[in-house]
């Protein structure tokens, strides 16, 4: 464990960027998952369904995001705290979320000899969340093409009966 408590920074960096990558590919495998459940569950809208009903839809998979970066967090706390680079699993969840969202307070920090993890931690979480935006665009795009049928649905019967 000598090794551990005073890294050579290329084994910093291939620890951390390791780390990244099977955080990247739980990444990949959620938005995968939490895609494909959404777009099951969205080949049954229809004009007839109601809004509060696309609204839990957005909101559930909203939470399903979320909870895919709680647990790819977690993933980048528990290797912080086996190494004992960060002594609980507080200090070292609350260290990856200030990384990972790249809010920096500083109100945990790494020794110097760990320092590199920070940034590619935070590395990561730009990636991820910029995949994440992208998903959170294409379901938003689905909602508001089903908001501009709706509409002109409306002006329809609108027109209809003004005739």
């Amino acid at each position: 464990m000598d090794e551990l408590s005073a890294p050579h920074p290329l084994l910093e960096i291939i620890l951390g960027t390791l780390t990244m990558i099977v955080v990247i590919f739980v990444h990949g495998a959620g938005i995968r998952t939490i895609n494909r459940r959404f777009n099951r569950a969205w080949i049954h809208v229809t004009g007839a369904t109601p809004l509060w009903r696309l609204n839990m839809l957005l909101a559930a998979n909203i939470g399903l995001l979320a909870a895919l970066h709680f647990a790819e967090t977690l993933l980048w706390a528990t290797p912080l705290v086996f190494l004992q680079i960060v002594p609980s699993l507080r200090d070292a969840y609350y260290f990856v979320l200030e990384s990972y969202t790249t809010l920096g307070d500083d109100a945990v920090t790494l020794p110097d000899e760990w320092r590199l993890i920070g940034p590619i931690i935070a590395m990561s979480g730009l990636f991820t969340f910029g995949w994440t935006v992208s998903v959170l665009v294409s379901i938003m795009t689905a909602f508001g093409k089903a908001d501009r049928e709706r509409a002109e649905r409306q002006k329809g019967l609108v027109s209809a009966d003004n005739e």
